[in-house]
């Protein structure tokens, strides 16, 4: 009994370091990236590769959400799954800097030619709807929300297997010059999705039954 008290407050702190180290290792890369600015790092094209830099840790952060369900229940972890809430947070976080880089830096602001490229490039049309559906997640996760939406919830952040795959279609197709890197990213988001198949295929259920 004494044991598994043991157990269980010791797999707690760990939940509580893996979150904080969440926090950390999502945040130190936006620190670097505004000192790399500052100091003119970024390369010839400095616009270009900060909205890059921010659309890739949005999709790895994308990909690591996927990891932890799985992980928890091949480690017997329950405990992990409080690791979801601020990788979305995060995911969201990174997508609205990558999105509104490119809003002020890259269209400077110009509502009329940013509506033109929503409707002209299909690439930032997914973009876009990724952006949006991240935005409904991270809302719906303030715990007020979360409870007067109930079992609705799930139904809503579900959503979260699709944004992936709008995620890496956006890169593979706003890549003008090779393909082998968006194929990698897709291929691993295609596996994950395949290691989740049970937890998609009850989502499909549930929104079958609604």
């Amino acid at each position: 009994m004494a044991g598994s008290v043991k157990k269980t407050a010791w797999r707690k702190r760990l939940a509580i370091a893996l979150q904080i180290c969440v926090h950390i290792g999502a945040l130190l890369p936006l620190l670097w990236l505004f000192v790399a600015v500052n100091d003119g790092r970024l390369g010839g094209d400095p616009v270009k590769e900060l909205i890059h830099y921010l659309g890739m840790g949005t999709l790895r952060l994308l990909l690591l959400t996927l990891l932890v369900s799985p992980f928890a229940r091949a480690l017997h972890f329950g405990q992990l799954n409080r690791l979801r809430r601020p990788l979305g947070l995060w995911c969201f976080t990174w997508a609205t800097l990558h999105f509104s880089a490119w809003l002020a830096l890259d269209l400077g602001l110009d509502w009329s030619l940013i509506g033109t490229e929503l409707v002209k490039r299909t690439y930032i049309l997914l973009g876009f709807s990724a952006w949006l559906i991240l935005f409904a997640l991270a809302i719906t996760s303030l715990p007020a929300l979360m409870r007067r939406m109930r079992k609705n919830w799930k139904k809503l952040h579900g959503l979260l297997y699709p944004v992936v795959l709008l995620a890496c279609w956006h890169f593979w197709w706003s890549v003008k010059s090779g393909w082998i890197e968006p194929a990698i990213y897709f291929a691993i988001a295609l596996v994950l999705l395949v290691w989740r198949r049970d937890s998609i295929s009850r989502w499909f259920a549930s929104l079958r039954s609604s």
